[in-house]
């Protein structure tokens, strides 16, 4: 089995997945689209051992899996996250059905 490169990853994970799920607006960094950017240290990239978390309603869980090496994660222009925690800054907001391509 060979890897895969990382520029087909970030492809896969980002402009493929968007539009696989009509999220016309996102996946390139472009003028007018809607982006989420994050800034990786590959040299300290690391993924952690993934655990159960009862954090859902109902008492619901699910798969955590913290990783370590993101320098900052930036949403709408803001960042979220500062070498692998988080600041105040919460500009996400819910996206309902598909986006259309920015004119």
């Amino acid at each position: 089995d060979q890897p895969i490169p990382l520029a087909d990853a970030v492809h896969m994970l980002t402009q493929k997945a968007a539009r696989t799920v009509g999220l016309h607006d996102r996946g390139v960094l472009r003028p007018g689209y809607k982006a989420d950017i994050n800034v990786i240290d590959l040299a300290r990239l690391a993924l952690h051992i993934p655990h159960i978390v009862h954090d859902l309603p109902g008492g619901g869980r699910r798969l955590d899996q913290a990783a370590t090496g993101y320098d900052a994660t930036i949403v709408s222009g803001q960042v979220i996250r500062r070498f692998d925690a988080p600041t105040d800054a919460l500009p996400g907001r819910l996206v309902r059905g598909a986006q259309p391509v920015p004119a």
